[in-house]
């Protein structure tokens, strides 16, 4: 019988091939550049006494030490210099008389580091990514500097960023014992525009599809109208800054007025929105429909604090699960429909219990927040002590994406 040609897409695809060959790389690359090093007459054990007498500067140095400490040979490709630097390495070697055969081997190593990079990856940058799948302790310092990245762009594009954007949902429950009051707290500190002109923007919608008008109200539980009662300002920068409001169906967004910019025209402002019997507390279905909430990175923003917290009545017993979608082609995702499965993003962040009460609450980015979330109770007449909390805290959130915490309910 005639056997199946293997085609490369099958090789390939759980990556088994490709990662046996970065392996073998790593090792060699280690195990070359390593004989060198033992080969020098001096003393090597530190960047500063490496680079002294190697004549190499220290940073080089000190990444060729820390990728030879590495036991993992994928963490030695992650971590090493790239193929030009080490190859000015070998070259400050041979001066120190090291061993041609030694010096030969290690440039062999090298010159395989850097084909793996040209033919597997294209570019060191992309070799890295790949790398990232299988080293989880190099994938979040990864994501992080591309996320970086991603938020210069996007702030000077849009003109405007913020230190720290804050979002607290909170859930109580109705008076009817069938729906959830809901409570959206927004805190941006250190906004700015950073060019005259830009738009910026807040939104809140609906966390369930309902039939039934949607009544966004202050803290004093008064329709909304403009912008007084919404914003908490004695939280907030003075004078306080002026927000304008616009209704659009069950959307309601916000956008602050004025047209300073520049670091001296930044801003705290927070502000808090109200929504009763916003949602149902189960949905109907077997197993049990996931409840959620979210916060949208609309902002450019250098660190994200997602609170949820959610009432000791409300799904007793239950964590959330955290899930984190790319909205920019189909918009805010519902964690129910499947079909959005596809627009979850593969990011290391984490959601995690913050306990039960207020003052267990404590937000480093904000350093009234216990104070802030008591207020907020008081002019609600919520028991804040009764509330148990989650929190997710990410380092340059992605532009353009919806972080949600999703709860599976049970009756």
């Amino acid at each position: 019988m005639t056997q199946p040609v293997k085609t490369q897409d099958q090789t390939q695809t759980d990556g088994s091939e490709l990662k046996t060959r970065i392996m073998a790389v790593g090792r060699d690359l280690a195990t070359g550049i390593g004989s060198v090093l033992d080969a020098i007459p001096y003393g090597t054990h530190a960047p500063a006494a490496l680079a002294r007498t190697m004549g190499v500067d220290k940073l080089l140095a000190g990444r060729v030490l820390k990728a030879l400490r590495n036991p993992d040979p994928m963490a030695v490709l992650n971590t090493a210099p790239g193929p030009d630097p080490l190859r000015r390495l070998l070259r400050a070697a041979r001066r120190q008389g090291v061993a041609p055969e030694l010096i030969a081997a290690a440039e062999e190593a090298v010159r395989r580091f850097e084909a793996l990079i040209r033919q597997e990856a294209g570019d060191r940058s992309a070799l890295d990514a790949m790398l990232s799948a299988w080293l989880p302790a190099a994938r979040a310092e990864f994501e992080l500097r591309r996320k970086q990245t991603v938020f210069r762009g996007m702030s000077q594009l849009l003109g405007v960023a913020t230190e720290k954007h804050v979002t607290t949902i909170m859930l109580n429950l109705s008076p009817d014992g069938v729906h959830l009051d809901v409570m959206c707290l927004f805190g941006m500190l250190g906004l700015q525009r950073l060019r005259p002109g830009a738009t910026v923007k807040f939104s809140t919608r609906r966390l369930s599809r309902d039939d039934t008008p949607r009544v966004p109200r202050t803290l004093a539980l008064s329709p909304v109208e403009g912008v007084e009662g919404l914003r908490v300002d004695e939280f907030c920068t003075a004078p306080a800054p002026q927000l304008d409001v616009h209704h659009v169906g069950d959307v309601v967004h916000y956008t602050l007025a004025g047209n300073d910019f520049g670091p001296r025209s930044a801003i705290d402002l927070v502000f808090a929105e109200v929504n009763l019997a916003e949602m149902p507390r189960y949905l109907p279905g077997s197993p049990p429909r996931l409840r959620h909430a979210s916060a949208d990175v609309t902002t450019p923003a250098k660190v994200l604090v997602f609170d949820v917290l959610v009432h000791e009545e409300v799904f007793p017993g239950t964590d959330p699960q955290l899930f984190i979608y790319d909205t920019t082609f189909d918009g805010v995702a519902d964690v129910n429909d499947p079909a959005r499965h596809i627009d979850r993003l593969d990011l290391c962040e984490t959601v995690r219990p913050l306990g039960t009460g207020i003052d267990k609450f404590h937000n480093p980015e904000m350093p009234r927040y216990v104070e802030l979330m008591r207020h907020i109770c008081e002019k609600l007449g919520w028991n804040g002590d009764r509330f148990r909390g989650y929190r997710c805290r990410i380092e340059y959130p992605i532009y353009g994406s919806q972080v949600t915490a999703a709860f599976n309910p049970s009756r």
